[in-house]
């Protein structure tokens, strides 16, 4: 059996409405043709408020890319290593006792990356098996803990770590709508736990299965759907409408959801979009109640990215589901790949 223990979070230090947002973008664009469907889409997005590692007016400025992207991976090592010590301190854990790391983030391009500055910054064994990822964006929770469940050994806990500041994408040389949609849905975060196959501290939910799928349609791969590229002035985000339709095509592949009697009390679904939430619903992943979660996640701190599921763990700890209810972990990503969990909530309810 495998165990994930209560998260930790890392919240971004300034907090960004909506409105605030859809006024900046009226500023940056005056007369911009399609202003009428920004704000209707920035009243139905599902995002109230998020919070950015910078103020608003830093976070828009245009710059080069070398300054954004240095900016951006020291506030994504900030972020992570704050959730990391959090994580630990949950899980009663010291670093020393960590076997295991999987990092996570796309966002801040470095090599050495996050997992080293994480052994540095923490006092990690410098034995410790690291397994640093940075290309799978929203997928990137649910891909790292499906993987710390095939690592963890009894005594080898694995430490999982993921952070973004995707306002680092928030630039106004892109006009788009799909570009402005993500000013709008963005939020910054980090989160990590610590999963291991014995319950610590303060365990939450148990795997009990874990599944990664790469999709492919009738015209071969769909890497085109959702992807993140850089040009002279920074990160960009590009999506077309058939990444928010292959979600339902993705879902109905997991092993377990065709199952007879199939009906997950608890669903941490990354809240890229509230279209992909209504999807999850519709796909027979969870029920509303079932994914309140994710949908206060998303009002409240918007879409931050992979380590989005894990702070919608951190939530579920304080609202939990019966214990013993069966649940499921999802979030999809560039590639367009999918991974999952089948989980069963073991905390105290």
């Amino acid at each position: 059996m495998v165990f994930i223990n209560r998260p930790g979070v890392a919240d971004a230090e300034y907090e960004i409405t909506t409105h605030e947002i859809v006024e900046n973008i009226k500023k940056a664009h005056p007369g911009h043709r399609q202003m009428a469907a920004i704000e209707r889409i920035a009243n139905n997005v599902g995002v109230r408020r998020r919070r950015f590692v910078r103020p608003l007016d830093v976070i828009a400025r245009t710059e080069d890319f070398e300054a954004r992207n240095s900016r951006t991976y020291h506030d994504v090592c900030r972020l992570a290593e704050v959730a990391a010590r959090r994580a630990l301190d949950e899980a009663g854990l010291h670093p020393r006792d960590i076997a295991t790391v999987v990092t996570f983030h796309a966002t801040g391009l470095a090599i050495p990356g996050l997992d080293v500055h994480l052994v540095n910054a923490l006092g990690l064994a410098t034995t410790v098996r690291r397994f640093p990822m940075t290309q799978l964006a929203c997928a990137g929770g649910a891909h790292a803990l499906g993987l710390a469940a095939t690592l963890a050994r009894p005594g080898e806990h694995v430490l999982v770590v993921g952070a973004e500041a995707l306002s680092t994408v928030y630039q106004h040389t892109d006009t788009t709508l799909p570009a402005m949609i993500y000013k709008l849905l963005f939020g910054d975060g980090g989160a990590a736990t610590v999963v291991s196959t014995e319950p610590l501290r303060q365990p939450g939910v148990q795997i009990e299965d874990s599944w990664t799928y790469l999709h492919r349609d009738e015209r071969g791969d769909s890497a085109h759907y959702y992807r993140l590229r850089a040009d002279s002035t920074g990160y960009h985000f590009d999506s077309t409408p058939a990444a928010v339709h292959a979600v339902s095509e993705v879902a109905t592949k997991m092993p377990w959801v065709n199952e007879v009697g199939w009906d997950p009390e608890h669903a941490v679904i990354h809240p890229g979009s509230a279209k992909i939430l209504d999807l999850a619903v519709a796909a027979n992943i969870g029920s509303e109640t079932a994914l309140r979660h994710s949908r206060t996640a998303l009002a409240e701190d918007g879409n931050t990215g992979g380590p989005t599921v894990l702070r919608i763990l951190a939530r579920t700890h304080d609202d939990p589901p019966a214990s013993h209810s069966e649940g499921i972990i999802f979030g999809v990503g560039p590639g367009f790949c999918a991974a999952a969990s089948r989980t069963r909530w073991i905390g105290a309810s």
